[in-house]
């Protein structure tokens, strides 16, 4: 009973933010249109402590105005709006799965956002780099899934050099971000099951390394982080 009122809550409440996004993204000042996406992550977060039982607890530092790259593990649909909830006004890479959310185009447009080929193909990297100029003048932080899309709890799906793309040409730290949020709201599952989450930023990576060992060390730490705070949840 908790999960279907929690689904009917959230899933309600996207549509209506997604419409007062949709209306907000023809003003001619991008700000109120951010502070709408952030209301929604944070709506989202009280929706799951209150509703679902699952509250969310922040670990770490997470960047809020400096100019990084966020590279965060995706397990759940709350990935994206509690990571604007805590980071605030953020840039963001986005798979165009999302697509087929109705009005979501003109959304991720006006927000300055990146929609990049989901499946990986080589108009993703063009759309990349197309969007690196524009990136390279904004002082937010650039949120990514390195992975290019959710992973199940325990599974690690292939790192993608999308990721090592925007860290090469921006020449920014990376900051890693682990997760055990599939524990309590497992991939495209209707069922929710309430207990505590983590989200934590981990230690960030500097600019300037070779793309072998910076993926390797950003694989490592967030893969790493996420199985222990898996089995932590788990305890």
């Amino acid at each position: 009973m908790r999960s279907l009122v929690f689904n009917t809550l959230f899933w309600g409440l996207s549509g209506v933010f997604a419409l007062t996004c949709y209306v907000a993204a023809w003003l001619p000042r991008r700000g109120p249109l951010m502070a709408v996406i952030i209301a929604y992550g944070k709506t989202t977060r009280l929706c799951m402590r209150w509703v679902a039982g699952i509250p969310v607890e922040v670990r770490g530092q997470p960047p809020r105005g400096e100019p990084v790259i966020i590279a965060a593990k995706h397990q759940a649909y709350a990935d994206g709006p509690l990571m604007m909830a805590l980071a605030g006004d953020l840039n963001f890479v986005i798979g165009n799965g999302i697509e087929k959310f109705p009005l979501v185009n003109r959304i991720v447009k006006r927000a300055g956002a990146t929609m990049v080929d989901a499946q990986g193909h080589t108009r993703a990297q063009g759309a990349l780099q197309e969007s690196i100029g524009r990136i390279t003048d904004d002082h937010r932080p650039v949120l990514i899934y390195p992975e290019g899309g959710m992973a199940a709890v325990g599974v690690t799906r292939r790192y993608r050099k999308g990721v090592y793309v925007l860290y090469a040409e921006l020449g920014r730290s990376v900051v890693p971000v682990a997760t055990n949020l599939g524990l309590r709201w497992p991939e495209e599952e209707w069922e929710k099951y309430p207990g505590p989450a983590v989200i934590e930023f981990l230690e960030p990576i500097p600019p300037g390394l070779p793309r072998e060992i910076f993926m390797q060390r950003l694989q490592t730490a967030i893969e790493t982080r996420s199985r222990e705070l898996e089995a932590e949840g788990r305890s």
